[in-house]
């Protein structure tokens, strides 16, 4: 429960400035600094809260997962004991070993599902929490940025070497806790994850696309 924001869920695909940044932008940018947007994101109040809130809420769920995966994985382990068995004999019965191998392969594979299914109410519930803050990211790096006097923001895995102190990953929890102080953990009806993401990028699409033709309209005389 305490996993990081995946990227596909995060706000730097809503980011106005593309991540990959060319270098005169680069070399006319006064102030440089880095930040872990899965880190703030992670770190946020509204995160942490909703994280305790899932496991009280989905306590059941994830009760009877850890369970499971332990029956499972007790299966699954006579499964592989025999499947080694097999492949110790001499000379070896490659179908018996085949079969053997097969039986692992379909255990893992049922297990997976089983498992998937029994916590799926979790993951739509995270899945969810997640997608309320990256609508919210953009807006709190930017108010980083301000505060922080900051014209040029890079991902960590962008920068070679650094200071720590260019780092302002914390100004934007801070940002974010301020912006999106708690979040729901109940998504709606017919809710898939990622939705928010998408319909805020339509949003953004159809706002820049509206916005074209004015820009392009010449000036009245």
């Amino acid at each position: 429960m305490k996993k990081l924001l995946v990227a596909s869920a995060l706000a730097i695909a809503t980011l106005s400035a593309s991540p990959m940044l060319a270098t005169p932008a680069i070399a006319q940018a006064k102030a440089i600094a880095v930040a872990d947007v899965r880190v703030a994101a992670a770190r946020s109040n509204a995160f942490t809260v909703a994280s305790q809130q899932i496991q009280t809420t989905h306590k059941a769920s994830i009760d009877q997962q850890q369970s499971r995966g332990q029956t499972l994985q007790a299966e699954m382990n006579v499964l592989i004991a025999k499947y080694n068995e097999e492949a110790r004999k001499t000379p070896q019965n490659a179908t018996a070993l085949q079969a053997a191998a097969q039986a692992v392969q379909t255990k893992r594979q049922s297990a997976g599902e089983e498992l998937q299914r029994i916590g799926a109410p979790v993951e739509l519930a995270l899945a969810y929490v997640e997608d309320q803050i990256s609508i919210r990211m953009n807006e709190a790096i930017r108010a980083a940025m301000t505060a922080k006097k900051i014209d040029l923001l890079l991902q960590p895995d962008a920068v070679l070497a650094r200071e720590n102190n260019v780092d302002i990953t914390d100004s934007v929890v801070t940002e974010l806790n301020r912006i999106l102080p708690n979040v729901t953990i109940t998504p709606p009806a017919g809710y898939q994850p990622g939705q928010l993401v998408q319909e805020r990028n339509q949003q953004l699409q159809a706002g820049a696309a509206a916005a074209q033709p004015q820009a392009n309209q010449p000036a009245s005389r």
